[in-house]
């Protein structure tokens, strides 16, 4: 069961939870939750040959949880898409009337669609190694025994062990409770924590906030009421996706040309003069083909699961595709402290006792209050750390009373019987909050907290419920518990790098503003002075919104400020992430454009976020950022050069019509053209660093580039083929003509990609250069020539053609810069 170190200053989850009666001379079980029943008398759970029962009879919890689409829904989703059916069909028919030349455009949609299926295989595996990874193990009895089993070995009947951050997997009904408190806001949307007792229901997909007990296995598998739901939230999806939305949407209006424009082209191409049927077919086919941008939805998918491959080494499970694409438009990230900037343990460094306090006193108290929780926070396990029970030969006094902490409090309490027979009843937590406004000892406490430690106030207080809200008032500060923190080794650089990437970062906690800010301080955080504690934060959105954008620093965050704080973000225009690790983040990591959560944390937070860093490592998140920044930026990159042989190829068909001439391309020709100018390029640009942050309007950026450059590829390719139509004349002047146009498109379509590999380097003008290179081996072999039927005759025309296609480059580069001017890059 995943145990989370919970902070005992802050850094944990709403509500309250009410303390727990106990007998004075009761012994306490070391192993079990106060309050419930010794090991002897509680729950002994199923049977090995119940359980073995069970499962003959299917009663098990086997919903499959899904981490990526099974091989069947691969295949199916890159073969049997809209364009492959139109392209299958035309190479259908191209195998039965032109050589194979003109049917090669149908091989390479094969060999793509098989790239991808091998792609997004390979993310699907590296997906499902991960998840096995992540994956919650609930403590379960059996014979009397607890031990942690994957969640599909659940059957029905199961006793389970539940403690703060644990997640309900399956539903059930409450068998023992120590003052448990469940969060049903996935399910309910309702955010204030539910107390269950014995015989109250639970439902899967809720989450334990405070408290522990044990729960029955009433409904497993597809019956449990989250189990639709946890599958589908796992699953590899690119869903809400404004890069995939905007192909679509491309996609749609290239439908909408195309099947017009394509019809016209047929008729034309038919009736058109006394061509040879065969012939006729074949440029019909190839005017419809390029029209196409199949390699577009391809190229995405490719990438996507390029990035979850590579994600995946660095242990970072990617739950949702968008997620990658969603962080790489993230301009601020919200840390909360605790397991993000310094690590999970604490140690103490100082124990100040106030008020002329015996210090062995003050020890047997700490050692006292250690035994008192048997689910210690990072707080209490390093006051247990420094004061064992048996330590220096004395044990912990018995407890009778036992509160355990809650953010909405910021304090923890126990009531004891000492030694001697005489009661005590003590807290621990927040100075700041115990000890009125003005008491000279917090200005001791403040020095402290600019050195970045962490202080816990020791106070004893007057028998009585220790969870009353007056519990504090009249309390006897004892002692300062100064402890510090373990920085991240690796959070100054990620830091660094956010500050580099232009992307804000807010440190929100629940710990003392002025500690939280010189924790920053240390790790190079620019702003960290402008700390703001969260009790003086205005309510009103807009102020609140405010206060977020001038301050880098907020303490004393309680669960629903930071949801608060979240919302006051995106109402800016922000695109903001959350990163958290306990369950008193789960409310901001759900309502957050990203989610990000650590490995170590709770089952609840890791069942919300979009992303999970399995080596819990903040270091990771720039290479998260650098991925989907590489991603978005590179397929808008090479979507313009997609749309671009789409816009040249409907304007060519459309003018083809109008002037009822033969359609100047066959497929080979064109195939040829969009290998070299589209194909090959794109899939290596697709994948090159690109580190520029994404921008919103997908579709209106590309279609800006894509249709001045279509247009006047189009105007040069049809000048180029009419002013050839003159010149040539005799049995192979269509030959000619078409090796004319062909040169022209060829050179604008190749300035298209040389404007698109900007800024260059050695490797991007290589790549420029072999494509260039490639086109001129086929124009100068003679059987290159005779396979693509390009042979460019005389000098007048080729040289026309070269000097129409600088023309058009002129006119690219000026409609590229006039729209960069006009609309920024």
């Amino acid at each position: 069961m995943t145990q989370r170190a919970l902070d005992s200053s802050g850094e944990q989850t709403p509500g309250s939870s009410r303390p727990t009666m106990i007998d004075a001379g009761a012994e306490l079980d070391p192993v079990h939750p106060v309050g419930l029943p010794p090991s002897g008398h509680r729950a002994s759970g199923l049977t090995t040959a119940e359980v073995a029962e069970r499962v003959a009879r299917g009663e098990v919890n086997d919903v499959p949880v899904r981490s990526s689409r099974s091989l069947t829904e691969i295949v199916r989703a890159n073969v049997f898409t809209r364009f492959n059916l139109i392209i299958g069909v035309l190479w259908v028919i191209m195998l039965f009337v032109a050589p194979i030349q003109d049917s090669l455009f149908g091989f390479v949609i094969v060999a793509n669609t098989g790239i991808g299926i091998i792609q997004e295989w390979r993310a699907k595996r590296t997906l499902d190694s991960l998840a096995v990874i992540g994956e919650a193990k609930p403590t379960v009895r059996r014979d009397g025994t607890a031990a942690e089993v994957s969640t599909h070995e659940i059957v029905l009947g199961d006793v389970i062990e539940l403690g703060p951050g644990d997640k309900v997997v399956v539903d059930g009904t409450v068998a023992e409770a120590d003052s448990l408190e469940v969060d049903e806001s996935l399910l309910t949307g309702e955010a204030d924590p539910v107390l269950k007792r014995p015989g109250d229901p639970v439902m899967s997909g809720s989450f334990v906030v405070a408290g522990g007990g044990a729960f029955t296995a009433t409904k497993v598998g597809r019956e449990a009421y989250a189990a639709q739901l946890a599958e589908e939230a796992s699953r590899f999806t690119l869903v809400h996706s404004e890069l995939r939305s905007g192909i679509s949407t491309i996609l749609k209006y290239v439908t909408w040309m195309m099947v017009p424009t394509a019809i016209g082209l047929i008729i034309s191409q038919l009736v058109v003069k006394d061509n040879n049927f065969k012939d006729s077919v074949a440029r019909t086919v190839g005017g419809i083909v390029p029209m196409i941008p199949e390699g577009l939805v391809l190229l995405t998918s490719v990438a996507f699961a390029i990035g979850v491959v590579r994600l995946g080494r660095k242990q970072c499970l990617v739950q949702e595709l968008p997620a990658i694409e969603g962080l790489a438009r993230v301009d601020v990230v919200c840390l909360d402290k605790t397991g993000t900037l310094t690590e999970g343990g604490m140690d103490i460094t100082e124990v100040r006792p106030l008020n002329g306090s015996d210090e062995a006193y003050v020890h047997q108290v700490l050692r006292s209050l250690g035994s008192s929780d048997p689910r210690p926070n990072a707080s209490l396990q390093a006051i247990i750390d420094a004061y064992p029970a048996g330590g220096d030969g004395k044990a912990a006094w018995a407890v009778t009373e036992a509160m355990p902490f809650s953010s909405a409090r910021k304090y923890s309490g126990a009531a004891f019987t000492e030694t001697d027979g005489t009661s005590s009843a003590w807290l621990l937590g927040a100075p700041d909050v115990l000890l009125p406004e003005g008491d000279p000892t917090l200005d001791e406490i403040e020095h402290l907290n600019e050195q970045g430690l962490r202080v816990l106030l020791l106070a004893r207080v007057p028998s009585g419920e220790l969870d009353a809200p007056d519990a504090a008032e009249g309390d006897v500060p004892t002692a300062l518990v100064v402890l510090e923190q373990r920085l991240r080794p690796d959070a100054a650089e990620t830091l660094k790098y956010f500050a580099q990437q232009n992307v804000a970062t807010k440190v929100i906690s629940g710990d003392n503003a002025v500690s939280v800010g010189a924790v920053a301080g240390k790790l190079g955080l620019a702003g960290a002075e402008n700390t703001l504690d969260a009790r003086r934060m205005p309510t009103d959105p807009d102020e609140m919104a405010t206060a977020m954008e001038q301050n880098a620093v907020f303490g004393r965050v309680t669960p629903q400020q930071k949801r608060d704080m979240v919302a006051a973000l995106q109402s800016r225009g922000h695109t903001v992430a959350m990163t958290g690790d306990g369950v008193n983040d789960v409310l901001a990591l759900k309502d957050a454009d990203i989610g990000v959560s650590m490995g170590s944390g709770s089952e609840a937070t890791r069942a919300v976020a979009q992303i999970v860093l399995l080596n819990n490592s903040f270091a990771t998140l720039p290479s998260v950022v650098a991925e989907g920044r590489r991603v978005i930026g590179n397929i808008t990159r090479v979507a313009t050069l997609f749309l671009t042989k789409t816009v040249y190829s409907v304007l060519l068909a459309i003018l083809v019509v109008c002037s009822q001439v033969e359609y100047p391309f066959l497929p080979r020709h064109l195939t040829l053209l969009a290998t070299l100018t589209i194909g090959v390029p794109a899939f290596f640009l697709a994948l090159a660093p690109n580190r520029e942050r994404a921008q919103p309007h997908f579709v209106r950026r590309v279609m800006r580039y894509a249709i001045p450059s279509g247009i006047i590829a189009a105007a040069a390719t049809f000048t180029t083929y009419l002013i050839a139509r003159h010149h040539y004349s005799g049995p192979g002047a269509l030959e000619a003509e078409t090796s004319a146009a062909t040169l022209t498109l060829f050179l604008v379509a190749m300035w298209v990609l040389a404007i698109i590999a900007r800024p260059y380097t050695w490797w991007r003008i290589g790549l420029v250069a072999a494509m260039g290179l490639g086109f001129l081996i086929v124009l100068v072999v003679p059987w290159l020539q005779d396979f693509f039927a390009l042979k460019l005759v005389g000098t007048t025309l080729p040289w026309t053609a070269v000097g129409i296609a600088v023309a058009a480059a002129v006119l690219l580069e000026l409609s590229w810069r006039w729209v960069s001017r006009r609309f920024g890059a």
